[in-house]
């Protein structure tokens, strides 16, 4: 049989041992990338570690040397055993739900909250071990109480330096961020490049396919040809830049292109992704859940799940029933006062919408003069209604203390929406959108709003919205810490005082 020499091309071709080293590199492009972001998660994690290691070090070695006026033994120390026990529950966890992903440290989450919940769960955990071992007479309750409060500042310390770290380094050109590539239509990946920064979602754009848009005078057959010709050329392109992940920019609303887009991008090795347009800019917290055994895409939860709902409670009763005992001196005397300022009585009562838009009585110091058949007007800065004591106890917020009275009885919160009358809301929830979701919690004494300057008088629908928007806030990422921020910067913050009349 005759055989010619190979052509040139195929005298090219790689021997075997270079073409399974290119198919190896093609499944994993990017094991240096993968390294990479796996030296960083350790590293957040290691940094976890040593931070309650330290702490608890440094405590029991300050308070051995306190007693002694010696150096702490090493290996005489109990606190590195709590440590371990507190530090392993928390990098257990962490490492369970992701907590040491780039993705994580780069998103805009609630850092505080988390921390500060995940530290209370391995203290339960750390008493629950010891009272189950019967250890728990062995460590020092003066090391234990100073741990617990100082390890939270600095496991909070510690993420915050992280955080900063993460965002810091993690750039574009890093070798960490993920590689993405853009399909859709024109004005989709314009509106993404509009409401995107690259810098900020620590990833880099590597390739952007353009679907055209068919003529409206087209038929069916002229339409699905176009877009087969643009899927198979972005396809071409994706298989040739390799990216980590594939993002699919089609509307939902445009179902078969959506459904012909998946087709084909399934048949690339890269994750497939799609983005609904601008929706999910508006809940940055989407993710896919299960009701029973219908799958859904949750949007927003519940704004108190139970035990939020039990937890917030006992920390008003208890709360409430300790300030009112203690004001009690100055509720009396202010009730003097506004007696020999003015006639009319003590306290004054007006409905307000609660939880749920029901209706209740609000309690406040009286700090207007009595009128008979008055219809309501909001407070202004110059009112001649506001007597002398009023303008005094609405300067200091000590009008609003009666409602302690109300958190008692379940109709308000210590910290919440502040209730509006009854005009206010009805005339507001047909202007300003969302205006009605302030009641999809108790009503509050002090809230967000407030001690962000955000109160007295609302000239505009602007002066409401940017209220509105701190209440949401609240709403959105609501926790006992941020409960104990509010009541401290409510006494404390010259803000909470603002427009106060």
């Amino acid at each position: 049989m005759y055989q010619d020499r190979l052509t040139g091309p195929f005298r090219s071709l790689p021997k075997a041992g270079e073409r399974n080293r290119a198919v190896w590199t093609a499944l994993m492009p990017r094991r240096g990338r993968a390294a990479f972001r796996f030296a960083i998660s350790a590293a957040l994690a290691t940094a976890d570690l040593l931070a309650i290691a330290l702490v608890g070090l440094c405590i029991e070695g300050g308070y051995y040397y306190g007693l002694t006026g010696e150096l702490l033994p090493l290996k005489a120390s109990l606190s590195l055993q709590l440590s371990g026990l507190v530090g392993g529950t928390v990098l257990l966890t962490n490492l369970v739900r992701e907590e040491y992903s780039i993705e994580n440290y780069l998103a805009q989450r609630q850092h505080l909250k988390r921390t500060a919940t995940l530290w209370l769960m391995a203290w339960a955990a750390a008493l629950v071990i010891g009272f189950a071992t019967k250890t728990t007479n062995d460590f020092s309750r003066v090391v234990a109480l100073v741990f617990f409060f100082a390890g939270l500042p600095a496991m909070l310390a510690v993420r915050g330096s992280m955080v900063w770290l993460v965002r810091r380094s993690v750039t574009p050109a890093s070798a960490s961020v993920s590689r993405i590539h853009l399909v859709g239509y024109e004005e989709d990946i314009a509106r993404f490049y509009e409401n995107n920064d690259a810098d900020e979602l620590g990833l880099r754009v590597i390739g952007t396919s353009y679907l055209r848009r068919p003529e409206p005078q087209a038929d069916a057959d002229s339409r699905q040809a176009l877009l087969s010709e643009d899927l198979e050329l972005a396809v071409s392109v994706v298989r040739f830049l390799r990216p980590d992940d594939v993002f699919v920019l089609v509307p939902w609303a445009e179902t078969r292109d959506v459904e012909r887009c998946i087709d084909a991008f399934l048949r690339v090795p890269a994750a497939l992704h799609l983005r609904p347009g601008g929706m999910l800019d508006r809940f940055p917290d989407l993710q896919i859940t299960r009701v029973g055994r219908l799958n859904g895409l949750n949007i927003g939860r519940r704004p108190l799940t139970v035990a939020e709902v039990m937890m917030k409670r006992c920390l008003d009763v208890t709360l409430a029933l300790i300030a009112l005992i203690l004001l009690a001196p100055l509720l009396a005397a202010v009730g003097v006062l506004i007696k020999l300022d003015s006639p009319g009585p003590v306290f004054f009562r007006q409905r307000r919408y609660g939880f749920n838009q029901q209706a209740f009585g609000v309690f406040k110091f009286r700090s207007m003069k009595t009128e008979t058949n008055a219809v309501f007007k909001q407070a202004s800065r110059v009112d001649s209604r506001i007597t002398r004591v009023g303008a005094v106890l609405r300067r200091t917020n000590i009008d609003e203390l009666p409602q302690l009275l109300n958190v008692i009885t379940g109709e308000m919160s210590l910290v919440g929406p502040r209730p509006h009358a009854l005009a206010h809301d009805r005339s507001f929830e047909r202007r300003i959108a969302l205006y009605a979701r302030r009641h999809n919690v108790k009503p509050g004494i002090t809230g967000w709003a407030q001690v962000n300057g955000f109160r007295g008088e609302t000239l505009t629908d602007a002066d409401m919205e940017k209220r509105v928007q701190a209440d949401l806030h609240y709403i959105d990422n609501w926790s006992i810490w941020l409960d104990l921020k509010i009541m401290v910067q409510t006494v404390i913050s010259p803000r909470a005082y603002k427009n106060a009349f």
